[in-house]
């Protein structure tokens, strides 16, 4: 019996083993043949547009694949040009009226200074003369160590900010070399796609397939089913934002609502980057109707994010809304906001490798069953 058990524990430790192996492998060979993985999954998406020109135009399928390339990279050229030409107008719209802004919001902090801060400090001094040495020794430690940790939150907040920029500007022709690979790569693998997929299935047995077929729908349900509801979810609060800033009469609420749009794909931050600050700044300068407006509207993109969320989720990942909230409630206890993220991703990983039938042959290895495992 304790010889059974011992074998148990061993078979448990190769499975952890092989599961890190495994993983290392796939960072260390991806890492490698990153821009080939890309041209892949460029080719993936490419596959239907070529398929379509080819069975509609007569095209020979390298001209098909060349027309898809610049069809969708003109596309997506187009968008990005007109998304920077509006913002751009934006911007230019914002810098010529932020100097008035400017003094405004300066006027306001010299009158809350001289009104607010100026007398509260007198009286604070007044106050802190009356004190025994002790205590006034006990609040210049205190004030000290708040200070010293300011500084050094600021300077860690600042020095990352510059540490980021400078990582993206190094990396740049890194980026760019991938992009060109990965371009050309996709071209000669869609071109070649029906002969690389029926090679691929030559090689590799019909059950085999069976299990990746199953692992890659489940892996594609996940990740771009998470990307299609993350899309929705933001594109719905952009539209909330936009018709919320058209009624406050903001100028040029269109570039204000989509740079919110990017910006509220960045987890944790998101919109509050953009509403605080100006709410803030609202109120401070006497718009009491912009600074109220700006924290509604801010209100109802939060409430709307929780109340569609999980349905959402539920409706792009295939899950019931329920375990999506379970999920990612167990995620955020586990992993904190990230696993808001990743626990349902994972449930969804576990759950593809449980109708594959690979936890089941994971199981029967670590039990010890004989007879041959069922495909």
């Amino acid at each position: 019996m304790n010889k059974q058990y011992l074998y148990i524990a061993l078979r448990v430790l190769i499975v952890i083993l092989a599961v890190i192996v495994g993983l290392y492998a796939v960072y260390f060979i991806g890492r490698l043949v990153i821009p080939f993985i890309i041209a892949f999954l460029i080719a993936l998406i490419l596959n239907p547009i070529v398929e379509f020109l080819e069975r509609n135009t007569k095209l020979p399928r390298a001209y098909a694949v060349i027309v898809a390339i610049l069809l969708v990279t003109g596309v997506i050229s187009g968008i990005i040009a007109l998304l920077v030409n509006e913002i751009v107008q934006g911007f230019a719209y914002m810098s010529s009226v932020m100097p008035e802004h400017y003094q405004d919001f300066k006027a306001f902090l010299e009158d809350f200074y001289m009104t607010k801060v100026s007398p509260f400090y007198s009286d604070l001094i007044d106050k802190f003369q009356g004190l025994d040495e002790s205590q006034k020794s006990t609040i210049m430690e205190s004030a000290q160590m708040v200070g010293e940790r300011l500084t050094d939150t600021l300077s860690s907040f600042f020095q990352a900010i510059g540490n980021g920029i400078y990582a993206v500007v190094k990396s740049l022709p890194t980026i760019i070399t991938v992009l060109v690979i990965s371009l050309l790569a996709s071209f000669f693998i869609s071109k070649d796609w029906n002969r690389i997929i029926h090679m691929i299935r030559a090689k590799i047995p019909v059950k085999v397939q069976t299990r990746i077929n199953g692992i890659y729908d489940g892996l594609y349900r996940a990740l771009f089913g998470y990307l299609k509801a993350e899309f929705k979810i933001t594109f719905i609060s952009a539209v909330i934002v936009l018709i919320g800033l058209l009624i406050l009469g903001v100028e040029h609420a269109l570039t204000i609502a989509l740079i919110i749009w990017l910006i509220d794909f960045l987890p944790y931050i998101g919109a509050i980057i953009i509403f605080l600050p100006w709410s803030i700044y609202a109120f401070s300068t006497g718009d009491i109707f912009l600074g109220t407006g700006l924290a509604i509207l801010y209100g109802l993109i939060v409430l709307q994010r929780q109340l569609i969320k999980p349905k959402v989720l539920s409706s792009s990942l295939g899950i019931s809304p329920l375990m999506t909230l379970l999920t990612m409630y167990a995620g955020f206890k586990l992993l904190g906001f990230v696993g808001i993220i990743l626990g349902p991703l994972l449930f969804i990983l576990l759950k593809t490798f449980h109708e594959t039938g690979i936890l089941r042959d994971i199981w029967r290895f670590i039990l010890g069953t004989r007879g041959k495992i069922e495909r």
